[in-house]
């Protein structure tokens, strides 16, 4: 009977942190955020290798960053995210540009069984299935869907790295509550380590894993305290902190720690707007 109350819990406790993780990115509007991220996500798709008629899956895809670039090279595209405005938003951006073979759907990446096994060419995740729970069964799902001889590509942030996207993560959380027990933390996958033992768990051995530093830029046409306020009002994981910050009587001290950390990193040499590069773990796994 223990052992079945304990598998009880465990199980409440994943699925509440399944629909938190729903509930942070239906928050506010990740596409003002993502918007500054266009140039970058264009850029990246280009480095991929795409040709036409690959079949593409972009997991945790938001509203079409990198799934609606893909498309555009003529690679059949499904985009899969947890947050359902942004399957809605990124639907009407490929409708708007007339992309046919680039589909979106409600869908978590620790559950991807409707999809049936070795089905893409290349699933893609940049900053997507970082943030869902339960990493073994993501790693182990994002294999089982990829075809033998296919690639996965994840896009993750660093812990405790120095530039924006690790640092406002950082910060946001010194403002929360302490995550439930059991929480793994979305930066571990910014970890080689443990990439390689959550797809070693999934049956790639170390050698198929390759690692590169790359870069995401943020570039918005504004000042870097305005870039501030866009994710004080739409992104998720800021607002969360905001929230807690004022029931503790420290938002304006979170705001100017942001915008200190925004001001300091802005490269952009105009002072009506904002370029400000982000460092990430760029995985790629031969299956």
């Amino acid at each position: 009977m223990t052992l079945f109350v304990n598998r009880q819990t465990n199980q409440k406790v994943i699925m509440n942190a399944i629909n938190a993780n729903q509930a942070v990115w239906e928050k506010g509007d990740f596409t003002r955020i993502a918007d500054t991220m266009r140039e970058s996500g264009e850029a990246l798709v280009q480095r991929l290798g795409i040709t036409r008629g690959l079949k593409v899956l972009d997991l945790g895809c938001g509203d079409g960053t990198t799934a609606l670039p893909a498309a555009k090279l003529g690679a059949d595209v499904l985009g899969v995210d947890i947050a359902r405005n942004l399957v809605e938003a990124g639907r009407k951006r490929a409708a708007k540009l007339g992309l046919t073979t680039c589909r979106f759907q409600e869908g978590d990446a620790t559950n991807l069984h409707p999809l049936p096994d070795q089905t893409f060419d290349l699933v893609v995740t940049i900053f997507g299935a970082m943030f869902a729970p339960k990493p073994f069964e993501v790693a182990g799902e994002m294999v089982r869907v990829t075809r033998l001889g296919g690639r996965i590509v994840m896009g993750n942030w660093i812990p405790n790295d120095p530039t924006l996207v690790a640092q406002v993560l950082k910060i946001s959380s010194s403002y929360t509550p302490p995550p439930p027990e059991g929480f793994v933390s979305p930066m571990t996958w910014g970890i080689e380590s443990h990439v390689i033992e959550r797809f070693g768990r999934a049956g790639v051995v170390a050698e198929k894993i390759s690692f590169v530093r790359d870069t995401f830029t943020f570039n918005f046409p504004g000042a870097p305290s305005a870039l501030v306020d866009e994710f004080r009002k739409y992104y998720g994981p800021t607002m969360n902190a905001f929230e807690a910050a004022e029931k503790n009587g420290r938002a304006a001290d979170l705001q100017k720690e942001l915008e200190n950390l925004f001001d300091k990193q802005n490269k952009s040499p105009r002072k009506d707007a904002t370029s400000i590069p982000a460092t990430f773990l760029r995985v790629t796994v031969t299956v």
